[in-house]
């Protein structure tokens, strides 16, 4: 999960951003640490050259230094931060070669759903996309507010119950990265990770059809029963009974869970699914 090894045009674009910041700021850091080490150096006690003017109280050229060196470091993060703001926007597409593909994403007490409505597949903890097309989330929270992030790829986004929060990444190379949840939300929050598998482009239609042949479906009856707060241990795959169940979440249709209780049974495994390592 290293910030600085970008695998995706908006990651390479929050790493630029990141360093660019770092380097403006110790335009101001780095001459205040020395002019620290150099006052204290020449107005040492052994020092009989340094001069003490106990009646000094304003310098027209040093209150210039002073004040013209932070207002620059401000102005530049400040253009920084609001031209990158704007050309990273989450819902700002970001082209890529062949179809995009479309994700809904829903995040559970203590793990993430992965729906695939055009290929009419679900996955919990494991989520598997093309090298090079546009990925087009939509996201939503089963119950309480979380976040998702995949730092390799880009921009982190918050998950709300009875809203959708949009995010287009795209992943440039096949390996596999790691992702996570960056909001506490309860007892099961240091395990809720999910595995990105960036594949090849011939490869991922070959997974689609692998994972479409599990026996487990995926409807309203199991997700109320996937809902249920646990870590899930094992990476479930699903068939998709209904497309239209992330509408159904979203729009509370289906009632959201409780949230994290005072003492929950963090440990419990769910059951359902089949493994898809």
């Amino acid at each position: 999960m290293n910030l600085l090894d970008p695998q995706g045009p908006v990651a390479a674009a929050n790493s630029t951003i990141l360093v660019d910041s770092v380097f403006i700021m110790l335009a101001i850091v780095v001459p205040t640490i020395v002019a620290i080490l150099a006052f204290a150096f020449w107005f040492r006690a052994s020092n009989t050259k340094a001069r003490f003017q106990p009646d000094f109280v304003y310098s027209g050229r040093v209150e210039m230094v002073v004040w013209a060196i932070p207002a620059l470091t401000v102005i530049l993060l400040g253009g920084v931060a609001w031209i990158g703001s704007h050309q990273l926007d989450p819902r700002t597409p970001v082209p890529g070669t062949g179809s995009p593909v479309r994700i809904q994403v829903v995040s559970l007490d203590w793990k993430w759903l992965f729906i695939y409505p055009d290929q009419r597949i679900a996955t919990v903890n494991s989520l598997t996309v093309p090298a090079g097309a546009e990925l087009n989330f939509q996201l939503t929270s089963s119950s309480v507010m979380n976040v998702f992030f995949i730092p390799q790829l880009g921009s982190m986004i918050y998950t709300m119950n009875g809203m959708v929060t949009r995010l287009n990444l795209r992943a440039d190379n096949e390996g596999k990265l790691q992702g996570l949840s960056a909001h506490f939300s309860g007892d099961g929050f240091p395990a809720m990770m999910f595995d990105v598998n960036v594949v090849s482009p011939l490869a991922f239609p070959d997974w689609v059809a692998t994972t479409a042949k599990t026996d487990a479906v995926l409807n309203e009856d199991s997700y109320k029963k996937l809902m249920q707060q646990s870590i899930e241990r094992g990476r479930p795959t699903y068939r998709l009974e209904d497309p239209r169940l992330f509408d159904l979440i979203a729009s509370q249709h289906i009632p959201p869970g409780p949230g994290p209780e005072l003492i929950s049974d963090a440990g419990r495994p769910h059951s359902g699914g089949v493994d898809a390592r």
